[in-house]
């Protein structure tokens, strides 16, 4: 098997340790294969190296820092993709070193290899009255705008990722008193998120519109496209797009030209900070691992950090000093200076 060892363990990482074994979405199966796939073609373009002729011996940590290199440079790829695609080798060669120990030397040395430094985005996150302005563009009266103010809703007061919103079907919904949605997550993890009352009523009325509360739709996406497939990622992204655009023609400067879905996450995880909710319970509510993750709304909100100032020191009284002019024996020490 020594001619096929490198094609042999990828082969097997990506179908059956990801799959089976680490419970991997297939959005990350996806993602891994795709640092493959470019490690490949990197190896043809850049070393000669055709993909039938890789074996472990031909590869060492400098293949693989090369490599981080020409993602950057002839990829463009930014350092948050770097790193994306060095996870992913990092992963790899983990799971090597177990099913292939003769290979250790060399997945210890690949392990060593450092992410690139980045510096940290400024969190964006939408204020009460921007996020009611993207709710009123969408026109009540078409079709297609009542599913984009449905989907709106549900990601701002689900405050779920984009790929769990595309995911969602009919059946995760329950919208009798309380309403919830079920998500999946990353790692295939499932939670329970609490629907407010007025988004409730929104997506019954948006099910019932639609015909998806009849019997057999429980198993199809909640949004789709014309073609009746769910909507993808850049399907959402789109959507909101055109809403903020349409606020700000609207509204000169009114919201950010650059929101993502993300955004409404952060925007309503900022709401909840902002109205007093626990940190821990926005932790559970986003499905965070670590309240640590949750802690960056904390950090990111200038406002939250004044008022936490204001009510440490909310008795602003101090002692009375005396008058230091009246105190004739400090007067003649302060002359005695001179």
């Amino acid at each position: 098997m020594k001619n096929y060892d490198f094609a042999y363990h990828i082969t097997n990482f990506l179908t059956v340790y990801l799959p089976r074994q680490r419970n991997a979405s297939q959005n990350t199966i996806l993602s891994y294969r795709d640092t493959f796939s470019n490690l490949l073609r990197f190896c043809q373009e850049e070393r000669g190296i055709t993909p039938e002729k890789i074996r472990f011996e031909k590869i060492d940590a400098k293949l693989i820092q090369d490599f981080m290199l020409w993602l950057e440079s002839s990829q463009h790829a930014s350092a948050s993709t770097r790193n994306q695609r060095l996870a992913a080798i990092r992963s790899f060669f983990r799971y090597l070193q177990i099913e292939a120990p003769e290979h250790l030397l060399l997945a210890t040395s690949i392990l060593a290899i450092q992410k690139a430094r980045k510096s940290k985005p400024v969190m964006k996150y939408l204020t009460h009255d921007q996020t009611q302005a993207l709710f009123f563009c969408p026109d009540v009266n078409d079709w297609d705008e009542r599913r984009d103010l449905a989907l709106l809703y549900l990601l701002y007061d689900s405050a779920a990722r984009v790929q769990e919103i595309c995911d969602v079907t009919v059946g995760d919904l329950h919208l009798e008193s309380p309403a919830t949605v079920r998500l999946t997550g990353k790692g295939r993890k499932t939670r329970i998120v609490p629907l407010s009352a007025t988004v409730a009523a929104l997506l019954a009325q948006y099910i019932s519109e639609r015909g998806l509360d009849a019997p057999g739709k429980a198993s199809l996406p909640l949004f789709a496209n014309r073609q009746n497939k769910k909507l993808t990622r850049g399907g959402v992204s789109y959507i909101l797009n055109k809403y903020v655009d349409r606020a700000n023609e609207e509204k000169e400067n009114s919201l950010p030209g650059d929101i993502t879905p993300h955004c409404l996450r952060h925007s309503k995880s900022m709401h909840l900070l902002e109205s007093g909710v626990n940190l821990i319970y926005i932790r559970d509510f986003l499905g965070h691992e670590d309240v640590k993750t949750t802690q960056v709304y904390a950090k990111a909100n200038p406002e939250l950090k004044r008022e936490a100032i204001l009510k440490a020191h909310a008795d602003d009284s101090a002692p009375q000093l005396p008058a230091w002019q009246d105190n004739p024996g400090l007067m003649k020490f302060l002359k005695s200076l001179g």
